[in-house]
């Protein structure tokens, strides 16, 4: 019936589709309008619940839907058809088949119906076939969906309508779906069914269901709120159904998971704890990632929850499985950046908020921590130490192959963490950056599943990595970005640098949003970074696998780059703590890390009761040893060894440092002391320009490296050096920061090496110097500090410190200096000078070895940048000028040729105001007294610098001027005067004034042969370039260089050392008049003095004008005086020399001839002498251009000028008492006389002497008898000088010749001068006459009375003894003889001169020639007494007329007594004569007897009545004893006859004679002198005949001698004579007592009858004839006595 029915339905069914076909154009449409006509047939199929058309039906209704032609109401009916096959469980798999097909191909299902079909696929799900089962399963999740896709093709569809209400939070009511359309209001029906039912509750909506499970369940929330989560978060019920229940369920579910301890016994637990159950606890956690990825921002709060619950599920007291799918969700959040940041500002930024972000990471941390503490497999204690031991048994096995650990070598090793015996293997778990999870995909596990070891150790340690990576790329990113914004904003207005640590803080003031960012960034690092760095240290610490330690050291390197770029100083340097330590070996003792370490550990982090500790190193080290070396340390401690790791470690410090320095801040100091350690233990050390190479360990075992670190060392040297070249990218604040750290490294390490001499670590140093080459662009900034600190370095007393300290200073000086600047340092001063400073700070310095570094580098510097110093030169010459004397010969040296260089090449170059400094500095060398050459040679280039003044003289002075005027002006802003040396004088002139005054000091040097050379070069150089000196500097080159220069050598000399030097250093000899200080200095005294005359000679025309001349003269003359003066031959005369020199001087006063003074000075010079005249002067005297004007005007050709006479005559006096103080000074004698008695030169009383005709021309108008006694003291003392006995064979000649010295000419000629001046002069003159006379005869005296030198012994010359101190007496014989002839000379000019007359010279002449004419052949020399006769003759022939002339005014009275005296001790002297005189010699000696009383006769007696009676009386009584023979009575018997004067005696008598028979007496005088001769003649014979008559008497037979015998002869002729000529005369001419005399003779003439000699006997006879006249009696008494 059913089947029939069926076809019918059927039939009738394909009649409406045909009609619906025919009508309708839109067949579909129509179709859908009938389909529930339409399905009917097949729907009743479905009711017959035959298998094929059953069949049957569901395709044809399949295909119905398929094609959209299913209304709402056909549908219900489907389903409710299909709900029945259900229920009889017909073709279950095509009925959710059909299912499926009629929810996804349109929507028209709704609300129960969907509901409905829900139901019974839930029902399938459950039945007991498992492919049911299972399609089942999978149509649920599929249904699931389709509503879902549903809602949200709904939204989209009403997007543009109507604008969603915005969702209310506070709605409360959950049946409120009233506002929901269709798809949203059946989802949500749908959700909140599937929460009950989770909940184990009853469906609201799913009605039917029978039976559900909890995992199920879970697994379709999760994918829900996975797939569809904006339409959670688009409405509001949606929102709320969250809110209210899914976490409330959630939470409920977790509770066993979090009571639930492991290990606790639950068996007698009175409430037992329920077991946590894996698949739901998994699909929890599933659920829970979805809710905190997709919705957090609605659920900030029941996050908070979660996140705890995930932390908590870390304990190490859960499950194991527990604790691995804990550490899998947890890594799900780790690779989820922008949700982390969310949860960092939702928590960890609020103030009452659990600090959920931090917890998780040091979760993390202990997680890993408590790995390593606990073993994993939960017995007892044993295993873990078994495992230990195997584990350290296979790496110490691992350790003897090195090429098991990451070399590839024989046995593979599996990649692992190793600590303290726990082995923990590392697996290859997940792609870095997702989060692929193992255990929370295994949805088909019922029981918790056996989690390998090192699992959880594996994705803990990528959670870390992911954790780090995703927070450093998201800050970074967003860093960027905003930094990229603010450059554009502030690149307008740069801002100043500030410190980097406050540098983005600044910065970042630009917008708000960057503020808030900026803050959760830092709170972001701030919560993390104390876990992450806990955990990283440990894994690094552990890892034995290098590709782990490469990511833990990348991890920890990008938070240290994070940390520095956001300016956290504390996390930063921790992270670099770490990997510092990482790279050295464990234990390591280096203060800075440990000092950073103890920082850390003091602060404790508590993690809601949990604590991350800080876990130190394990000293057990698992790595390959890669190097052993020494440790960088003060005491010598056993090596350390590196490992491959710590080179590793390294190397990731070399990357922060080289990408990163602009973030490292002070952290430098950390990274570059644990560099500067490895490079020590590898052995690094530095070469040219800072770069590491690998040299051997000074001291101690040598470092022992592999062949692997050997290869990697080039690499690791070019990473260091690349890091500081690098350092030309760091802005100016984080250089600074390097450039601090490298200089603290550097103080420490050379207080490390104070005090031993053991190799110091040059790490510092040399990467100063790098960091220096690399910057010179900048180097302004970093100057400073920089060479401020190496200077430093410098003054280290550890050499090899030292020597790097000033090569890296000397090669970043040089480099500067070359590097091509901009501006170019030509037009920088200021940096040229800031680069060259540091060079002359080395000065300072007294370390020989740094001062060669020095010079060496100013060598390098002349020659490559000579030309280009410019402003730099003061510093360069300075640094050369900086040497000391003591400071060794082979520094001086070098600076010297710096020097050498500067002068022969750069003078040109070099600013002018520079001149002066090379001149300073040449002089400095002169003083050095190491080298002598070097010495000498320096005073060349002074003259070789005053050539070039000389040459280039116009530029020079034109620069000079015009800095001259800046100066000016710059003191007249400050109000401060210029201050500079010479500073009235033109800066031009100055420069010649310090060149004059260095070569002064030089000239006062202590070595002989400077001071000689220095003398010659000043001297020189002011003689061929002082023309160019402007005239009013004349003043200053006198008073301040010349005289200063005499007083100083002046000085010097007299207090030089008399001590003898052996020799002149090495094997030289020295002359002996240079063998002590004191005769080396005379040389200076003469050279300086002859240089000073010189001067005043050549240049009188040019200082003459000058105000004080005279002044200037006195003290010339001063230093001639004191010179003069000296005790020392040598300098003595030289000072008379140069006294000679100025006075040779011809005044220009009217010689045309010469230069003459300047014009523009005025015809008087005012004597006022004082600055005021000087400088006024000077003013009008203005410089021309031309150096040749300049000097012609000198010679030009205008009229002269006429100076003031007067003080030229000042001149010439004041020059006259200087000689006269210098004569009498000099030939004073002196009071004590020993064997250093200094007794002046005969050169040099020559040259004085000679100096007095010169210098008398000019004063001759005033020169006064005072003088002239001055005079004469002086020529006296100087005639009686001794001559000392080594220097008398020079002098004197040899005794016998009659020669003089020829200081006795030339006081002679003094004289001679005056007398003709004198001669010439006017009246008032001629009274000095009689001075010379008795000058003159005081010398005469010197022929027979030489002069005595005050106590001192003279020796004669004979027995003088060569080469000994003695004094010689000189031979004055000839000079007294000249005296003479030039008194007789002198005196027959002007022997009529009234003050010669008046004076009594005769007299004096007499009186001085009485002296030889009395000691006659006692005198010294035979020619003296005869050359005195001869002269007193010559006088008296001019004398005596005079003499008569002036009788009557008694002027002559006292004369005559002398006179008389004179010819008797002449004519009778009392001196023998010598033995050995000839015959002829004797007679000529009497001939001269008779001149003289042939004078007598001539010229006194005829004039007798002019003479005084006494003085005739004396005359007479004088012939008449030499009328009697004289004899000797030494005289032989043969000679006795020639030895008598008879000639003399006869021209005695006969004179007597003469003057007995003047008969022409016209006067009663002559009269008288008649009379008296003839009273003297007659006594004389009466004597005669008398001692002849007792001869014969007492003779007896003998005969008496010769001469008597004529004598009585003569005097008998003489009486006969004598009474014939008597008897001729007028009888009353004759006085009585005459007559009476004469005939008393008779008796004894009759006595004589006796004698037996024939001839007396016929004189007799003819003596006796005439008394026949006397015979006749002329009256008787008379006549009688007659006969009687």
């Amino acid at each position: 019936m059913e089947t029939e029915y069926y076809h019918l339905a059927a039939e009738s069914g394909i009649i409406k589709v045909k009609t619906i076909a025919a009508r309708n154009t839109d067949i579909l449409a129509a179709l859908k309008e009938n389909s529930s006509e339409v399905v009917q047939p097949f729907l009743m199929g479905c009711g017959t619940k035959e298998p094929k058309i059953t069949q049957l039906c569901l395709a044809a209704i399949q295909r119905l839907m398929s094609h959209e032609v299913v209304s709402e109401a056909a549908a219900g009916n489907i389903i409710n058809m299909l709900w029945q096959l259900m229920e009889n469980s017909l073709e279950e798999l095509k009925l959710l088949q059909t299912v499926l097909v009629l929810l996804t191909t349109n929507t028209v299902v709704h609300d129960e119906a969907l509901s409905k079909a829900i139901v019974l696929c839930f029902r399938l799900h459950f039945t007991k076939d498992n492919i049911t089962n299972n399609t089942a399963a999978a149509t649920v999740r599929q249904v699931v969906t389709v509503v879902f896709e549903r809602v949200v093709a709904e939204d989209e569809r009403y997007k543009d309508a109507v604008d969603q209400p915005a969702a209310v939070q506070g709605n409360s009511n959950r049946r409120s779906v009233s506002t929901l359309k269709p798809c949203a209001k059946d989802a949500y029906m749908l959700f909140q069914d599937l929460c009950q039912l989770v909940n184990a509750d009853a469906p609201y909506w799913l009605v039917g269901m029978t039976e559900m499970t909890r995992t199920f369940g879970l697994e379709l929330l999760e994918s829900v709120l996975n797939d569809f989560p904006q339409v959670f978060l688009q409405h509001q019920e949606f929102s709320f159904l969250l809110k209210e229940r899914v976490c409330p369920l959630v939470i409920k579910l977790f509770s066993p998971n979090i009571k639930f301890r492991q290990g606790s016994t639950t068996s007698s637990s009175p409430a037992p704890v329920e077991k946590p159950y894996f698949p739901i606890c998994m699909r929890l956690l599933r659920v829970v990632s979805v809710l905190i990825k997709q919705f957090y921002s609605l659920l900030v709060t029941e996050c908070e929850i979660f996140l705890s619950l995930l932390v908590k599920f870390l304990d190490a007291d859960k499950p194991q499985w527990l604790r691995a799918v804990a550490v899998e969700s947890i890594h799900r959040l780790c690779v989820q950046p922008q949700l982390l940041r969310s949860f960092c500002q939702s928590y960890d930024m609020k103030q009452h908020s659990t600090k959920v972000f931090r917890d998780i990471v040091n979760a993390l941390g202990s997680f890993i921590q408590s790995l390593f503490l606990v073993p994993s497999t939960g017995n007892t204690s044993a295993t873990p130490n078994q495992t230990g031991s195997n584990a350290s048994g296979n790496t110490g096995s691992a350790q003897t192959n090195p090429g098991v650990l990451g070399m590839g070598g024989g046995a593979t090793v599996l990649p692992a963490f190793e600590y303290r015996g726990t082995w923990i293997p590392i697996l290859n778990v997940t792609v870095q950056g997702s989060a692929k999870a193992t255990y929370l995909e295994m949805l088909d596990k019922v029981e918790p599943p056996t989690i390998p070891e090192g699992y959880a150790m594996s994705v803990a340690f990528h959670c870390l990595l992911d954790l780090v990576r995703g927070i450093t790329t998201m800050i970074e990113g967003e860093l960027g970005e905003a930094e990229t914004v603010i450059h554009t904003t502030t690149e307008a207005t740069p801002l100043p640098a500030q410190s980097s640590e406050q540098d983005l803080q600044s910065v970042s003031d630009q917008s708000e949003k960057e503020l808030v960012s900026r803050a959760v960034w830092e709170e972001m690092v701030n919560a993390c970074w104390c876990g992450l760095l806990a955990a990283l240290s440990l894994l690094l610490d552990a890892s034995t696998d290098e590709a782990a330690t490469e990511n833990i050291l990348k991890a920890e390197l990008t938070m240290a780059a994070l940390c520095g770029r956001l300016g956290l100083v504390t996390s930063r340097d921790a992270f670099i703590t770490a990997i510092c330590k990482g790279s050295l070996p464990p234990h390591y003792a280096l203060t800075v890390l440990n000092s950073t370490t103890a920082a850390l550990s003091s602060k404790s982090y508590s993690i809601q009761g949990q604590n991350v500790q800080m876990i130190s190193p394990s000293s057990e080290s698992h790595q390959q040893v890669v190097a052993v070396g020494q440790p960088l340390a003060l005491q010598p401690q056993g090596t350390v060894m590196l490992t491959s790791k710590n080179i590793q470690c390294m190397r990731t410090l070399l990357n922060l440092a080289h990408f990163h320095g602009a973030v490292l801040g002070t952290s430098w100091q950390l990274v570059l002391a644990t560099l500067q350690h490895l490079v020590w233990i590898l052995g690094l050390k530095p070469s040219v320009g800072g770069a590491l190479k690998p040299g051997r360990a000074v001291e101690g075992p040598s470092t022992v490296l592999t062949t692997a670190v050997m290869t990697d060392l080039p690499s690791i040297s070019s990473m260091i050096s690349k890091l500081f070249e690098n350092s030309q990218y760091l802005d100016d604040v984080s250089l600074h920061h390097l450039i601090n750290a490298l200089c603290s490294l550097s103080l420490e390490a050379m207080d490390m090496a104070y005090g031993n001499n053991k190799e110091p670590s040059l790490f510092a140093v040399a990467k100063l110097l790098e960091t220096g080459l690399v910057n010179m662009r900048r180097i302004e900034i970093l100057w400073r500090p920089l060479t401020g600190h190496l200077l430093e370095v410098c003054q280290h007393p550890n050499s090899r410190m030292r020597e790097w300290g000033a090569e890296a200073l000397t090669s970043l000086i040089k480099a500067g200096l070359t590097f091509r600047h901009d501006p170019p340092l030509s037009q920088n001063q200021r940096l040229q000078l800031l680069l060259l400073n540091p060079l002359k700070e080395l000065s300072n310095i007294s370390h020989p070895d740094i001062r060669i570094k020095q010079l060496e580098c100013v060598l390098q510097i002349l020659q490559s940048q000579g030309d280009s110093l410019g402003p730099g030169w003061p510093l360069v010459l300075g640094v050369m000028g900086a040497i000391q004397s003591d400071q060794g010969e082979s520094l001086i040296r070098t600076a010297f040729q710096c020097l050498q260089l500067v002068v022969t090449d750069f003078l040109p170059t070099m600013p002018c105001t520079c001149l002066q400094i090379v001149v300073e500095v040449a002089g400095s060398f002169g003083l050095h007294n190491q080298e002598l050459n070097i010495s000498l040679t320096s005073i060349g280039l002074l003259w070789n610098i005053s050539d070039y003044f000389f040459q280039r003289g116009e530029i020079i002075e034109k620069e000079l001027n015009k800095e001259e005027a800046v100066l000016q002006k710059q003191a007249e802003e400050k109000g401060v005067l210029l201050n500079r040396p010479f500073h009235p004088a033109s800066p031009f002139d100055c420069l010649w004034l310090c060149l004059y005054a260095k070569l002064g000091e030089l000239c006062v040097d202590p070595r002989p042969a400077v001071r000689k050379s220095a003398g010659q070069t000043l001297f020189s150089t002011i003689g061929a370039h002082g023309t160019l000196l402007q005239h009013s500097t004349w003043h200053t080159v006198i008073w301040k260089v010349l005289f200063h220069l005499l007083d100083r050598v002046r000085e010097s000399s007299t207090t030089a050392d008399k001590e003898k030097i052996e020799s002149g250093g090495g094997n030289i000899l020295i002359h002996h008049s240079r063998d002590t200080a004191e005769k080396q200095w005379a040389e200076t005294w003469v050279l300086t003095l002859a240089g000073v005359a010189r001067i005043f000679n050549t240049r009188r025309y040019l200082l003459q004008p000058l105000g004080d001349f005279s002044q200037a003269w006195d003290v010339l003359l001063d230093h001639i005086q004191s010179a003069a003066l000296s005790k020392n031959n040598e300098v003595s005369l030289a000072a008379l020399k140069s006294f000679q020199e100025i006075l040779q001087i011809v005044s220009p006063v009217r010689d045309s001839e010469k230069p003459e003074t300047p014009p523009a000075i005025n015809v008087s010079v005012p004597l006022v002498v004082g600055t005021t005249t000087a400088t006024s002067l000077g003013r009008s005297f203005m410089r021309t251009d031309s150096i040749g004007e300049r000097i012609g005007r000198y010679n030009g050709s205008e009229p002269p000028v006429i100076t003031d006479e007067i003080e030229d005559l000042n001149l010439w006096w004041a020059a006259w008492n200087s000689w006269y103080r210098i004569g009498s000074e000099s030939t004073r004698p002196p009071i004590t006389c020993d064997k250093l008695t200094f007794i002046p030169s005969q050169p040099f009383l020559t040259a004085l002497i000679q100096i007095f005709p010169a210098l008398y021309q000019h004063i001759k108008t005033g020169f006064s008898m005072d003088d002239l006694q001055k005079l004469g003291v002086i020529l006296h003392g100087a005639v009686s000088v001794p001559i000392s006995s080594d220097a008398s064979p020079f002098i004197l000649p040899s005794y016998t010749e009659a020669v003089l010295t020829s200081l006795q000419e030339a006081v002679l000629t003094a004289l001679d001068v005056l007398q003709k001046a004198i001669c010439v002069g006017s009246e008032g003159m001629q009274i000095m006459y009689p001075a010379i006379f008795d000058q003159l005869l005081a010398f005469v005296e010197f022929s027979c009375k030489p002069p005595q030198y005050g106590q001192l012994e003279t020796k004669h010359i004979a027995n003088a003894k060569y080469n000994q101190a003695e004094w010689v007496a000189l031979n004055y014989v000839p000079f007294a003889e000249r005296s003479l002839e030039v008194v007789v000379d002198l005196y027959q000019k002007t022997a009529c001169h009234k003050a010669v007359v008046t004076e009594k010279v005769l007299q004096n002449i007499i009186k001085t020639l009485r002296i030889p004419l009395s000691l006659k052949y006692s005198c010294p020399s035979e020619s003296t007494w005869k050359l005195a006769v001869s002269s007193l003759l010559k006088v008296l022939s001019i004398g005596l007329p005079v003499a008569r002339q002036h009788a009557s005014s008694g002027k002559f009275d006292s004369m005559w007594p002398e006179l008389a005296n004179t010819f008797e001790d002449f004519l009778f002297t009392k001196s023998t004569p010598p033995d050995n005189l000839s015959i002829q010699e004797f007679q000529k000696n009497e001939s001269i007897d008779v001149e003289v009383v042939q004078l007598i006769s001539t010229e006194i007696l005829p004039y007798a009545n002019f003479i005084p009676k006494e003085f005739v009386g004396q005359i007479m009584t004088m012939l008449n004893k030499g009328s009697i023979h004289s004899q000797s009575s030494s005289f032989t018997e043969a000679e006795i006859d020639i030895r008598m004067r008879e000639e003399f005696s006869k021209v005695c008598f006969e004179t007597l004679l003469q003057f007995s028979f003047s008969n022409k007496v016209t006067t009663p005088q002559e009269g008288y002198i008649s009379r008296m001769a003839l009273s003297v003649l007659l006594k004389r014979s009466q004597d005669v005949l008398h001692r002849y008559i007792e001869d014969e008497r007492l003779s007896g037979k003998c005969p008496l001698p010769r001469q008597q015998v004529t004598e009585i002869i003569f005097v008998l002729k003489a009486v006969s004579t004598l009474i014939d000529s008597l008897k001729k005369t007028q009888p009353e001419n004759v006085d009585s007592s005459t007559w009476a005399q004469v005939i008393a003779l008779y008796p004894t003439l009759v006595e004589c009858i006796t004698c037996s000699s024939s001839e007396v006997c016929s004189a007799l006879k003819e003596a006796l004839v005439p008394f026949k006249d006397f015979m006749h009696p002329p009256a008787a008494k008379k006549r009688l006595s007659i006969i009687k």
